[in-house]
């Protein structure tokens, strides 16, 4: 099912859940397999399979982390890019030429009680 805005906290909990146990699947793991790969417990594994709320996101991660999903969290929540607005003001801000050189003017010999 795919997911979408109107789907409840519940609906979505549980097609999570659902998608992680037929990766788990995919990849001939039992339950208790991942969560040992993963470092949780093999209930906590079932309550994520089965869409249970009280899961904590850091659990979440260690078990997309195990199957090797976690860069697709990247698709989640992309990293915010400049807009086309902000790239223009960049660009003209870099510096096109460099500048003169200055020569130093020579130190006068002047001192105090000359003219």
């Amino acid at each position: 099912m795919p997911i979408q805005r109107l789907m409840s906290d519940e609906a979505l909990l549980q097609e999570l859940g659902q998608r992680i146990a037929r990766l788990r699947l995919e990849r001939n793991l039992s339950q208790a397999q991942l969560a040992e790969q993963a470092g949780i417990s093999k209930r906590t594994l079932e309550r994520l399979e089965a869409g249970a709320a009280a899961t904590q996101l850091s659990l979440f991660l260690r078990v997309l982390r195990q199957l090797d999903l976690l860069e697709r969290l990247e698709l989640l929540l992309p990293e915010p890019q400049p807009s086309p607005l902000a790239l223009l003001e960049q660009q003209q801000a870099t510096r096109k030429r460099a500048s003169r050189r200055r020569v130093a003017k020579p130190a006068s010999s002047w001192s105090w009680g000359q003219p």
